[in-house]
């Protein structure tokens, strides 16, 4: 006990290692230890603004709602992004290449400033009219095209909190990562209460107000990003000559990307649709699933924490010429996580008003919904836990295809199709659509397991 506890205030500190030689429990240990906490961080952002926007009503909750199944488009873009840079990254850390690594850093955050800049233009221009696309209310367009537009706006610094973290998790130094979120979260959640309310000398902005504080957050949070490469306070050193134009590396982050980026546009434009389908179940239905969907993706993430532990340790060990060291860490990251995972599915399924009740009252439509929806899609959680890992695992392999074609099958062919059915045919509802995601979402996970077992992803070249 006394070394686990020792080891896991060095995975805190953030102490270098040689993650291709130390024992593969050790190797997890250290990397998931702060991964999960910087996903624990990253979901306080979502769970501190729906707590105090909750506080404004139904139209507020459906405005966040409606604006993060946009963002969520943005969000499969960073992630993409930040898988190539995992992948890439890490092979060149494994084959101790760190300037390589470091060349390769600049063009993915190059790559990724241009990206944002094609996406904020239009979302700040036609914020009104993409809510109205998204069949809002009149009242929830008036009240949150203000919100809209903000988080569409600036949503370069989600792209560039997501590569930079990529790049200390690949080099090994993930408790970077968790500092920079802390940072970020910390101004989020002294502003958040300040701007949307109007507390002291801050005006009282509503939910907008939530906007421009997790902005501001996520601003500083950049800065510190960019302190941390420029002054050696990492194993990848980024210097201004760096960020000249390389187009090889760019065409090689970009297909890498390519793989991420549709990876997750296939998985988060399905959540699209079927915001489109509760959509016709009025703004209840909506803020009822943008809250159980809250509290589920901040259990979720620290199983993501652990499968990017996976990632990092199969790029390094592939660079290292050691498929099979790689291979190992992929089960016992599985086996970490299924046991967590297994847990949070006893509490969403024996105690799930405990969750929701932090964010609506008992006797609300929007809380009847959401206990519905964490129970129902809650009984899946070992396999999300299975198909994050093993997803990642490829990403890690730089293999960013695969996981795409799985996607699709899984969220496209079984999802979409299943959900209208059981919601509109056979009158389900909005449990129909919950329904699709938990039995779409653990064929994903069967399907995976299998393919990667057929271990191609072993002679993958980056």
């Amino acid at each position: 006990m006394k070394q686990l506890l020792h080891d896991i205030w060095d995975a805190i500190r953030g102490f270098e290692h040689d993650y291709t030689r130390i024992s593969l429990g050790k190797a997890i240990l250290l990397l998931a230890v702060p991964m999960v906490l910087e996903m624990l961080m990253e979901s306080v952002f979502a769970i501190f603004d729906m707590y105090f926007v909750s506080r404004l009503g139904d139209e507020a909750l459906a405005i966040v709602g409606l604006t993060e199944s946009l963002m969520t488009m943005i969000y499969a873009i960073a992630v993409g992004m930040a898988l190539a840079t995992t992948g890439i990254v890490a092979r060149r850390i494994g084959e101790k290449h760190d300037r390589a690594a470091a060349e390769s850093s600049s063009q993915a955050i190059l790559l990724g400033i241009i990206i944002s800049v094609a996406i904020a233009i239009p979302g700040v221009l036609y914020a009104p009219k993409i809510l109205g696309l998204m069949h809002a209310e009149k009242e929830v367009i008036r009240l949150g095209s203000g919100f809209t537009r903000i988080m569409l706006g600036g949503n370069v610094v989600i792209m560039l909190l997501f590569i930079n973290n990529a790049i200390f998790r690949s080099a090994g130094a993930p408790a970077l990562s968790m500092r920079v979120l802390l940072i970020a979260n910390l101004i989020n959640i002294i502003l958040d209460p300040c701007l949307i309310f109007g507390l002291g000398l801050f005006p009282e902005l509503g939910v907008t107000g939530a906007a421009i504080a997790t902005n501001i957050g996520r601003g500083i949070g950049v800065l510190y990003q960019f302190y941390l490469l420029f002054v050696k306070k990492s194993r990848i050193e980024l210097f201004l000559r760096d960020f000249r134009l390389n187009f090889k590396i760019i065409w090689k982050v970009l297909y890498l990307s390519g793989g991420g980026i549709f990876q997750h546009l296939i998985a988060t434009s399905s959540w699209i649709v079927l915001y489109r389908i509760l959509a016709e179940y009025k703004s209840v239905v909506i803020a009822g699933y943008t809250i159980a969907i809250r509290v589920f993706v901040f259990f979720l993430l620290p199983a993501w924490g652990i499968s990017n532990a996976a990632s990092t340790l199969v790029g390094q060990n592939l660079g290292a010429k050691d498929p099979r060291r790689a291979e190992r860490s992929v089960w016992k990251t599985s086996l970490v996580c299924s046991i967590y995972m297994a847990i949070i599915m006893l509490a969403f399924l024996v105690m799930p008003h405990f969750f929701i009740h932090l964010f609506s009252a008992k006797g609300n439509m929007s809380y009847d919904v959401a206990v519905a929806c964490l129970k129902i899609m809650g009984m899946g959680m070992v396999f999300y836990g299975f198909e994050m890992i093993v997803a990642q695992a490829f990403n890690g392999a730089g293999d960013t295809y695969t996981p795409t074609l799985l996607n699709l099958f899984a969220f496209w062919i079984v999802q979409i199709p299943l959900a209208y059915y059981l919601a509109k045919v056979i009158g389900m509802r909005e449990n129909g659509v919950f329904y699709a995601i938990l039995i779409s979402e653990s064929v994903l996970a069967i399907m995976g397991i299998i393919v990667f077992k057929l271990g191609r992803w072993k002679t993958r070249e980056v």
